[in-house]
């Protein structure tokens, strides 16, 4: 599992607002060639785009908001800006720019800025607002919050993307009597394009090593991959409740989320909470993390904290296997997501095994209001983008290949 936690004080990190340096990085598609060399995607298509330049001819103020499967989704959003001629701006979670020097930088070259998704961060929240109430470029914000590995399912939003979209509406009315903010879904989809039996056996051939097991090439792909998987859940409910569960796939992996929450809720809440899992362990790490950041426990104390964010991180990675993934439409694609979430978990960073084309596709705008609805359960901002970008990625979905069809 890849470390997201910072222990040292959150200092805002704002957006470089130049254009010289972002527009030399796309013109010369530098991010292009890191894309190729870390994560293999060596093709990408844009379709949409018609949607999105008449909100730029229209100056609204813009918010694009892509589903997150990937690490590389962020960059991949330049070959989007480059396509209709506009830089953009994006929050970037703040441990990404505490992984070194060179990689803070480029983050701010190309629009970023950080956003503390431990806590409340005014500042990166009034800086997305400005930026969607000058309608100075389009602003990038990832819904889900973290990378998921899973193409064809969105998984919880969060709820502040509205709540920023909606006070810039509000200001922008204010600016300019006719002033609009709109929101534009962008489905990323990621095709697989080498072949996936080499590349498969590549991974699991490394996986089943640590696990000192011979290779299973005498399985099936599709059965090798479930007796793998079957192999790591088994590893994790021994390590957490003592012993392997039984049940279905769903119901095990529903108690050992339980299990790892279930103590820390009640220590650090005063209750167990209900829902998706994303927003309880974000309010956990809230509780968790100041003091840690501060110097103001002792080192027993923080090593105690540093077990339970490994915990509340593994509850996170777990709400992301879908159990019902590669049983409906077993894509090629569905089943290397899954390899490269097994390679992930257990060594923290994925491999490139063979090439990726990505479709980005813009939606149609979404146009905000700028009053909320107090009383409704989800806001309505919130279930139109949803319920779109889902519906974008189930047609895209369509373009995998299928197993079958790749043998």
């Amino acid at each position: 599992m890849q470390d997201i936690i910072v222990e040292k004080p959150y200092r805002f990190i704002p957006p470089h607002r130049g254009t010289w340096m972002p527009r030399f990085i796309r013109r010369f598609d530098l991010q292009g060639r890191w894309l190729r060399k870390q994560e293999g995607i060596v093709d990408h298509e844009c379709r949409g785009t018609e949607h999105l330049r008449r909100s730029i001819d229209h100056g609204h103020g813009i918010m694009l908001t892509p589903n997150h499967c990937r690490t590389g989704d962020p960059l991949v959003i330049g070959w989007l800006s480059k396509q209709v001629d506009r830089l953009v701006y994006a929050m970037a979670s703040w441990h990404l720019f505490n992984e070194g020097r060179f990689t803070a930088w480029a983050i701010r070259q190309m629009g970023g800025f950080s956003v503390n998704r431990e806590g409340i961060d005014r500042k990166a929240i009034d800086t997305a607002i400005q930026i969607l109430e000058t309608a100075e470029r389009p602003l990038v914000i990832f819904p889900e919050g973290s990378v998921t590995r899973t193409n064809d399912r969105l998984h919880s939003l969060l709820d502040g993307v509205a709540f920023i979209a909606k006070t810039a509406a509000k200001r922008r009315l204010k600016r300019t009597e006719h002033g609009k903010v709109v929101v534009h879904p962008v489905a990323l989809k990621y095709l697989f394009g080498s072949d996936i039996d080499q590349a498969a056996d590549d991974v699991l051939a490394g996986i089943e090593e640590r696990l000192s097991w011979q290779p299973q090439r005498h399985l099936s792909l599709l059965d090798r991959v479930a007796k793998v998987g079957a192999a790591l859940l088994c590893m994790k409910e021994i390590e957490y409740l003592g012993t392997t569960q039984a049940g279905t796939l769903k119901a095990r992996l529903g108690a050992l989320t339980h299990a790892l929450l279930q103590p820390l809720e009640e220590e650090w809440n005063g209750k167990t909470s209900e829902g998706d899992v994303v927003p309880r362990v974000k309010a956990l790490r809230m509780k968790l993390l100041p003091d840690m950041i501060h110097g103001s426990i002792t080192d027993s104390e923080r090593a105690r904290r540093r077990k339970q964010l490994t915990k509340l991180q593994l509850a996170q990675q777990l709400s992301y296997y879908i159990p019902s993934y590669l049983m409906g439409r077993r894509s090629v694609d569905r089943l290397w997501e899954t390899l490269e979430r097994f390679e992930e978990d257990l060594n923290g960073q994925v491999g490139v095994h063979g090439s990726l084309k990505v479709i980005i596709e813009v939606g149609e705008a979404i146009e905000v209001n700028p009053q909320r609805d107090r009383l409704a359960p989800v806001d309505p901002l919130m279930q139109q983008i949803e319920s779109r970008l889902q519906a974008m990625l189930d047609r895209l979905a369509l373009e995998s290949r299928l197993l079958d069809e790749s043998t």
